[in-house]
Formats: C-alpha cells, structure tokens, sequence
C-alpha cells in the first residue's frame, strides 16, 4: 500500500548517538513544535541505525506554513 506523498515545504531533523541527548530529545522536539506553531507537520519518520559502539535515533519532520 502506498502512501499519499504530502506537499512540504521544509523538513527539520533531529539526530543524536549520546544516551545523554536522546535523554532530551523529546524536550528539544517539543521546544521547536512550540516555537514553530506556525508549521504544519506533513509527515514524520523515525530512523534507528547502529553499529556495535553508537546508537543513532533520527526523526524527520516534514513541514509547510499553515494555511491562514
């Protein structure tokens, strides 16, 4: 089944290997969200690779200015 691609106009990665930062990452998303309202998120992924040293968790937003 394939999904419908949304129409976006910028996307807005956050990326981390640290325990420490992905500790705060929510934090950081949430903060970003709240100062950006004016955003739409269109679509999100959420990427987790790792090797046997680093755990890497990345999440993608993609955005478009609301309509007024």
């Amino acid at each position: 089944m394939e999904r419908p691609i949304p129409s976006f106009t910028g996307v807005k990665v956050f990326s981390t290997t640290l325990a420490r930062d992905r500790e705060a990452l929510s934090e950081r998303i949430t903060q970003w969200l709240r100062e950006n309202a004016q955003l739409e998120i269109v679509d999100k992924v959420v990427t987790q690779s790792s090797d046997k040293e680093f755990h890497c968790l990345s999440f993608t937003f993609f955005y478009r200015e609301r309509a007024r």
